[in-house]
């Protein structure tokens, strides 16, 4: 029986590549947020655009992806 991911080295690298992914996923979104002339947050919360939401969920999705294929290969 392996035991590869009890072992500390790996739990810790885990969690740093975890932290990274969050960290550039953020970054990614708030550079994406102040391209676009308008602010994203309100019109998806206030004013209720179903299609921006669509929208950044389908980019949210798309960094994430590039953010764990950079990680993991």
């Amino acid at each position: 029986m392996d035991i590869e991911w009890f072992k500390p080295a790996a739990f810790v690298g885990s969690i740093v590549y975890a932290l990274v992914g969050v960290v550039v996923f953020w970054l990614c979104f708030v550079i994406i947020d102040k391209i676009t002339p308008y602010d994203l947050w309100a019109e998806i919360v206030e004013k209720h655009n179903r299609a921006l939401a669509l929208v950044v969920a389908a980019m949210c999705l798309g960094i994430s992806i590039i953010v764990a294929a950079a990680i993991h290969g």
